[in-house]
């Protein structure tokens, strides 16, 4: 199989493994990976997935072999309807995901990086955008994920040269949110995930869908939308639990306790 699922209590583990072409998608890997992060969706008990390559190595965008070949059956699909080429990027899932990126995310596995929520990335990571040496367009968001994430001019830095960036300085950029030395990024993303699930869930959620819709939106009714998100939280009671929470004092302990590795 080309994805895997596993699942840490509420955490789930999705990981592209074909270490013969570098973790690259072809058409069954792209359909693979969507129906993973629908599963994750639809399993109330996961809060949070975390999203890696096998064998250090993230992704290397799309099966450039399989396109070759042209064997209709493995070739990326291009239609502007469903899926992306590469699987799960033209999704808005309720519940965040985090790349663990070791090795190279280039091309459109730099694509799928940026649909993640988040990024932890190994001192040695790569970033770019390899497919312009070969005359392929980004197809899955990235021209557009690239330029909300880092600004403009970074994103077209990367879209104009195809240069690779380190860890170091995809950092800088504010492409990679966490740095952590090599072989560690999974380790380190999984705890990040885990302190993610141990939060109050319909705040965090609505607050992440709200900060995700509003750049289609007017100033106006991107308040409106998160006001809609706020009484909807508040409807679930989770902030008298999380107010009988403060006043305990305990959560002042947890806080300390909780650490990334």
């Amino acid at each position: 199989m080309p994805i895997h699922f596993e699942t840490d209590g509420s955490i789930a583990i999705i990981t592209i493994d074909r270490p013969e072409v570098a973790n690259a998608i072809d058409r069954p890997t792209a359909t693979a990976l969507a129906d993973a992060f629908r599963a994750f969706e639809r399993d109330d008990a996961l809060a949070v997935a975390v999203l890696t390559g096998a064998n250090g190595k993230f992704c290397a965008g799309a099966d450039l072999k399989a396109m070759r070949e042209g064997n209709t059956e493995r070739v990326t699909r291009v239609e502007p309807d469903g899926d992306g080429p590469v699987g799960p990027t033209r999704m808005l899932l309720s519940k965040p995901v985090i790349a663990a990126v070791e090795g190279h995310a280039v091309a459109g596995g730099l694509e799928l990086a940026a649909w993640c929520d988040l990024r932890v990335a190994a001192e040695d990571a790569v970033f770019g955008v390899y497919c312009r040496r070969w005359g392929i367009p980004l197809m899955d968001g990235g021209t557009i994920r690239l330029a909300r994430l880092i600004g403009h001019s970074h994103a077209l830095d990367l879209i104009l040269t195809g240069r690779g960036v380190s860890g170091e300085e995809a950092f800088r950029m504010g492409l990679a949110n966490r740095l952590v030395p090599k072989g560690k990024a999974l380790e380190h993303a999984i705890a990040l995930a885990r302190e993610i699930a141990s939060r109050p869930q319909a705040a965090l959620r609505g607050d992440r869908l709200s900060s995700y819709q509003q750049w289609s939106l007017s100033l106006a009714d991107a308040l409106t939308n998160e006001y809609h998100h706020g009484m909807a939280t508040l409807a679930t009671g989770e902030m008298f639990t999380g107010l009988d929470k403060y006043a305990t004092g305990d959560w002042k302990h947890t806080e300390r306790k909780e650490t990334i590795p």
